[in-house]
């Protein structure tokens, strides 16, 4: 009997965890890293603090996953895409598992965690977060109706689930929005953008056919394949530029130590843009971001 209940709360988790997008729930957990090893750099770690705004980081990223879940599936695009382990949607509303209101369910649930734990440290360190806050709230609820359909939703997705969870996970430590903090949130941003923009390769004609536009249909692939070039030389550098400037520790510098990585993506991206992306690219484009966040991380809290 006991198993036949394991069994059964399996198979209704199942589908959840499809829609929240389990596997990428890496990538919050590493921004998390990077923020503590921020706000270390001023001598404060606060554990409890770090973890509650961890769970609330958790639940935003699963909030703006289970409702794009959603309305990918009501605009057709997850019926169209050829999902991979790294792109296109989780297969769990086409195959009849939820339904797109439960997966609304799920994400409403996530931004109310999230809401709460916002409020939370509102209370604790004052309204100096609250632009953190909101601007996080609007990258979850308005990036898939208006974000990903005026080309804007690689900037959102960086901001959102890149450089502002740095800062605010930062500053609920410190109480300071200091140089060093917002330097190291912006390699984030760059990862997180390059996360979302190698990934809308295979999804290009589907994104279409359901009404998004992104920067590839703005600008072509050939393009998109440079902007992709761009921001992750960007995001290398700027630790760079830090580390010389003396605004990051010289061990942040462990941060290279991925970019081999992300050199083959680089070539895939300026030599065959206009070809299928090979999976195992998709794969070496999400190693190289969470490496380098937890690498950046490490070198910042050592």
């Amino acid at each position: 009997m006991p198993v036949e209940t394991t069994t059964d709360t399996s198979g209704r988790l199942a589908p959840v965890l499809g829609v929240a997008r389990a596997p990428f729930l890496a990538l919050p957990l590493t921004l998390a890293a990077v923020g503590v090893g921020a706000a270390s750099l001023d001598g404060v770690v606060d554990v409890g603090r770090a973890v509650l705004a961890t769970v609330g980081l958790i639940a935003a990223h699963v909030a703006v996953n289970a409702l794009n879940e959603a309305r990918d599936y009501e605009s057709g695009i997850d019926l169209e895409t050829e999902s991979t382990p790294f792109s296109g949607g989780s297969g769990t509303l086409p195959s009849g598992a939820l339904s797109p209101r439960d997966a609304r369910y799920v994400g409403y649930a996530g931004l109310a965690v999230a809401a709460a734990v916002g409020i939370w440290f509102l209370t604790l360190v004052g309204p100096a977060l609250l632009p953190i806050v909101a601007l996080g709230g609007l990258t979850v609820v308005a990036y898939t109706p208006v974000f990903t359909k005026y080309g804007l939703g690689e900037l959102a997705a960086g901001l959102g689930l890149g450089f502002l969870p740095v800062v605010g996970i930062g500053f609920v430590q410190t109480g300071q929005f200091t140089p060093a903090l917002l330097l190291a949130a912006v390699p984030p941003l760059f990862l997180t953008f390059d996360l979302l923009l190698l990934n809308e390769f295979p999804d290009l004609e589907p994104d279409r056919a359901g009404g998004r536009r992104n920067l590839l249909h703005r600008f072509g692939r050939r393009a998109g394949g440079l902007l992709y070039v761009l921001a992750g030389v960007a995001a290398v550098a700027t630790v760079v530029g830090g580390v010389v400037a003396g605004l990051l520790p010289v061990p942040a510098l462990l941060a290279l130590v991925p970019f081999a990585l992300f050199g083959r993506c680089a070539r895939w991206a300026l030599t065959r843009p206009d070809t299928d992306v090979p999976v195992a690219r998709l794969r070496d484009n999400v190693l190289w971001i969470l490496a380098t966040n937890l690498a950046l991380a490490v070198g910042l809290l050592v």
